[in-house]
């Protein structure tokens, strides 16, 4: 099991770019189709809340004037206001259209009443006093009321209550209420209400919400596949370009190191046959040849490490070793560089410290983090190497420090200084015979053996690095 955990962990610290980019693409691309869904969605549950509810308020509106005309003229010819007549010649139609008609005076006294059941007229003559008697006008009320006034004789309540799971819960309907005042010979004989049922049309909307919601979801999932399969086909010619580009990097700095090496032994030999009377001009032309074959032969490195790294078969050497020799190797070879600068370069260990990992590629780290303080430390400064453990043992980390007195990074490119052939001064990084690889490299290799570095930095107050790898436990 430990050793399958192991295998699964170094697949996913092992995954390369393209895995990362076919996921940002595959968001991206779900991302917008899910947007498009979302508006369309938000679209047409507008649109369709918008006609239904005009539907229902033209309806409840015509039915209004249409008995408001009718009980008008019949005033007009009678000069009177009578119910029961107005009921029996058909001016009044009743509740069957809607929850209930009313007619009530100027003094707030009933004059009609209809409902689609009478034990409903306290709640509702009591909603509508609420709605301001002599005013046109439509709006909704929602109507609460106890669950034993519908019970008995056999009535089913209005279609579209909202009821409980207990039967004594209050009831709760939706209301659309129509009101006219009832003028008629500069006489104001009452107010018109009309009040329809719409709780079936919440509901359903709010049914409709759910099975849009649900449509949502499952559409998400289908462009989440889409968006997959669409990112995996856009990455395949990127994907074959970069490896034959990687291939080809890796095969040209594996062929350019053999003239190198030959270069620079033949600049060797030369040097050797130099006396005291060979040209200045000579020894200074062989000597900046020596130093550009030196330079070119550091990059053909590491490039060539670059292009290793990226290739899924290679797999880094793991062994358990003391880091602190390897530390202290690396600060005295660095001694005379920095000598020769006047830089005091110091270096602080605390005992052994056991790790599992590549030895050559650790060393490899010390050297870049330490040739990369030199450089750009100026003339007096000062370069501190620290390395120690701390933590608990089950989660004992190695500390490598790095900090220098030089001229520091600026804010905005300390999250790029990590970047390959990523350089924050060009002019000066050229003069310094920078380009751009070491810091990348030396990310790459803290990334392998599982750790962390950071950079702490401002201009013109240094650098500090900071890496930390997990150590090997004590047996």
């Amino acid at each position: 099991m430990k050793t399958r955990w192991k295998s699964l962990l170094e697949r996913f610290r092992g995954e390369d770019m393209f895995g990362r980019t076919q996921r940002r693409l595959t968001l991206v691309y779900s991302g917008v189709l899910m947007l498009f869904l979302g508006v369309f969605i938000l679209i047409f549950y507008s649109i369709l809340h918008y006609m239904i509810w005009k539907d229902q308020e033209r309806e409840t509106n015509a039915l209004a004037d249409q008995e408001l005309q009718a009980i008008v003229k019949y005033l007009g010819t009678y000069g009177r206001f009578d119910a029961r007549t107005l009921e029996a010649e058909g001016v009044l139609s009743g509740a069957e259209d809607g929850l209930f008609h009313y007619i009530v005076s100027p003094s707030g006294e009933l004059l009609y009443g209809q409902e689609a059941d009478r034990r409903m007229r306290p709640e509702l003559l009591s909603l509508v006093n609420r709605g301001g008697i002599g005013f046109a006008g439509m709006y909704q009320e929602s109507l609460r009321y106890s669950g034993d006034r519908m019970g008995g004789e056999g009535r089913r309540p209005p279609r579209g209550y909202k009821r409980g799971m207990d039967q004594d819960q209050p009831m709760e309907l939706r209301l659309l209420v129509a009101e006219r005042p009832i003028q008629a010979g500069g006489q104001q004989f009452g107010t018109l209400y009309i009040g329809k049922n719409v709780s079936y049309h919440y509901v359903l909307f709010s049914w409709l919400r759910y099975l849009l919601a649900g449509l949502g979801l499952l559409f998400f999932g289908v462009a989440l596949y889409i968006s997959h399969r669409m990112s995996r086909r856009a990455m395949v010619p990127i994907q074959a370009s970069y490896t034959k580009q990687r291939e080809f990097v890796a095969d040209a700095s594996h062929e350019l190191r053999t003239p190198l090496s030959v270069m620079l032994s033949s600049i060797d030999a030369l040097e050797m046959e130099q006396t005291e009377e060979t040209d200045p001009f000579s020894r200074k032309l062989l000597s900046g040849m020596k130093e550009e074959v030196k330079r070119m032969s550091r990059l053909v490195g590491d490039l060539l490490t670059l292009a290793r790294s990226d290739m899924p078969e290679y797999r880094l050497q793991r062994e358990l070793f003391d880091l602190e020799p390897y530390a202290r190797s690396a600060a005295e070879s660095m001694q005379g560089l920095a000598a020769a600068k006047g830089i005091r370069l110091e270096a602080a260990f605390s005992g052994s410290l056991q790790i599992v990992g590549d030895a050559e590629r650790l060393k490899q780290l010390l050297y870049i983090l330490l040739d990369n303080a030199v450089k750009y430390t100026p003339e007096g400064g000062e370069v501190r190497l620290s390395l120690r453990a701390e933590g608990s043992e089950a989660a004992r980390r190695l500390v490598l420090e790095v900090q220098d007195t030089g001229i520091g990074i600026a804010p905005e490119d300390r999250l790029r200084i990590f970047d390959r052939f990523y350089r924050a001064d060009k002019a000066r990084n050229r003069q310094q015979g920078g380009h751009g690889l070491g810091l990348a490299i030396a990310k790459w290799i803290v990334d392998a053996h599982g750790g962390s570095i950071a950079v702490e930095s401002a201009p013109g107050r240094g650098s500090a690095f900071n890496v930390r790898l997990p150590a090997a436990r004590e047996m």
